[in-house]
């Protein structure tokens, strides 16, 4: 089992990364978007790999800290989540972000990842909830009127959270007006 490369970056394309090792050994590994904007060719690297072995295939995932390994681990470990999806996610944000997805049950987060569906993302969500202590909780989703996803459009883009947005809306009055809600969502939103 290969666990780690240390080398020099030889060859990029897409996100495969050749690394030639100080034995002249060269290793094919897909690399996620944050290291190669880290590392140009020719340049010296070290990364974790996770060694995905099949019958008709073997694959390189390469992270650059510890972290995005286990994550991506834990990832593979969900049921209907492969190595190249987990890849993709690992590769699409960053380990807090993600973190902080699951804890908050966001489960748009994983949706907007391309190839991943809402039943994948609940998965997701149920199995990693339980591993970083938080509650998963199965919220199905009501229609929102125009109005609230402005409102909720609006919140976010003032830097709060979407589901801080969800849920300071879900303690409003329906009856007020657009502006009248963000006001107030942001009144309630500081006030905790």
């Amino acid at each position: 089992m290969i666990g780690k490369i240390k080398g020099i970056l030889d060859e990029v394309e897409g996100s495969i990364g050749l690394i030639e090792t100080a034995s002249g050994l060269y290793y094919r590994v897909f690399l996620t978007n944050a290291t190669l904007s880290r590392y140009s060719p020719a340049s010296e690297i070290t990364i974790y790999t996770y060694h995905h072995i099949r019958e008709d295939t073997q694959l390189l995932f390469g992270f650059e800290t510890k972290r995005e390994y286990t994550l991506f681990v834990l990832l593979i470990g969900v049921n209907g989540v492969g190595p190249k999806s987990a890849f993709l996610i690992i590769s699409s944000s960053t380990v807090d972000e993600l973190i902080q997805a699951v804890k908050e049950n966001d489960y748009s987060y994983f949706t907007r990842i391309k190839g991943l569906g809402k039943k994948t993302a609940l998965k997701i969500l149920l199995d990693l909830s339980t591993k970083f202590n938080s509650e998963f909780i199965f919220e199905p989703e009501k229609p929102m009127s125009e109005s609230d996803k402005t409102v909720i459009a609006a919140l976010v883009s003032l830097g709060f959270a979407k589901k801080e947005a969800t849920d300071a809306l879900h303690v409003l009055e329906s009856t007020l007006s657009t502006e009248e809600k963000i006001k107030e969502a942001i009144g309630h939103i500081t006030k905790q």
